[in-house]
């Protein structure tokens, strides 16, 4: 059961599939990168910390309309795009207020870059995540330099194996995201290996893909219109994700894996690598029946 609380959000709004009854705070507004040029999602934003004042309100109005629903939620999502880049005093002073009016929280959950990791140190991360602030949600996006430079990521793969780590050992479940397709069929090969490579090294909690698309009006779109990038058919996108999970080795610890946002074709989930054998199966299958030259629907015609 989840009841939409009276709060007025600075649209849109966006959260992780996982993240889908949780409740809505946004800490910050926009993302402080904000350039990655396949993201369109916080361009009509500024980017800038609320205040404390402004963040407490929206606490206390949820707090009251739940209680007079009889009803709680059981986890928290901090919003906008990067809310662990807040300033530490705006963080500890939210996660106590959550505490103070919602006790039984189950955890909070954030979206994460590398560049907010590497700048909290590792008492900070750990004080934030006795307050219950213990998922972060990292869109890794690839692991290849060449690709994260062409997209404007802000970060190389080493800083994100280093965030990774870090995060993990500071009281926090890592999720990590990848993109299928986003190096284009030129830089296909590299971004399989070297994503392959920092899950192996990161081994996180929770991984999944995402599927790139060439949004109108973002970067990537008119570098995809002048051929500096040629997007993957449905087919090469299936082979790409058959290859990473084929390549990467979850044996460190047992990893949720899952390929169920709406930009995927197909949903697709499981254990790795407990499930590993029956998802490349599954994948085997898929790209086996997919005929070539098909390119997948876009989000809007799914």
């Amino acid at each position: 059961m989840y009841i939409n609380p009276p709060i007025e959000y600075n649209t849109p709004v966006y959260r992780p599939p996982s993240e889908g009854k949780s409740l809505l705070f946004q800490v910050t507004i926009g993302c402080s990168n904000n350039k990655c040029t396949y993201c369109d999602m916080y361009r009509s934003k500024k980017y800038r910390e609320r205040t404390f004042d402004e963040v407490f309100k929206d606490i206390q109005k949820a707090s009251k309309y739940y209680l007079s629903n009889g009803f709680a939620p059981e986890k928290i999502f901090l919003c906008d795009g990067d809310a662990l880049g807040a300033s530490m005093k705006l963080l500890t002073q939210t996660l106590d207020a959550i505490n103070t009016f919602f006790p039984n929280i189950k955890r909070v959950g954030v979206y994460a870059t590398a560049q907010n990791i590497l700048e909290k140190s590792e008492a900070e991360l750990q004080l934030l995540a006795s307050k219950k602030l213990t998922i972060a949600y990292l869109g890794l996006e690839s692991g290849d330099d060449k690709i994260l430079h062409m997209i404007v990521k802000g970060n190389s793969a080493q800083e994100m194996t280093e965030a990774s780590l870090k995060i993990k050992q500071t009281g926090f479940q890592l999720s990590t995201i990848a993109m299928l397709g986003v190096g284009g069929q030129k830089l296909s090969e590299q971004h399989i290996e070297n994503t392959a490579k920092i899950l192996t090294q990161t081994c996180p909690d929770y991984f999944s893909f995402l599927t790139t698309f060439a949004v109108p009006g973002t970067p990537y779109h008119k570098m995809v219109e002048r051929g500096l990038i040629t997007p993957l058919t449905s087919k090469e996108l299936f082979t790409e994700m058959y290859q990473i999970i084929k390549r990467a080795d979850f044996s460190l610890n047992s990893v949720e894996f899952r390929a169920n946002h709406i930009s995927n074709m197909y949903p697709l989930g499981g254990k790795l690598p407990e499930d590993k054998t029956l998802i490349l199966a599954t994948l085997e299958n898929w790209i086996s029946e997919m005929p070539e030259g098909v390119y997948p629907p876009t989000p809007s015609q799914m």
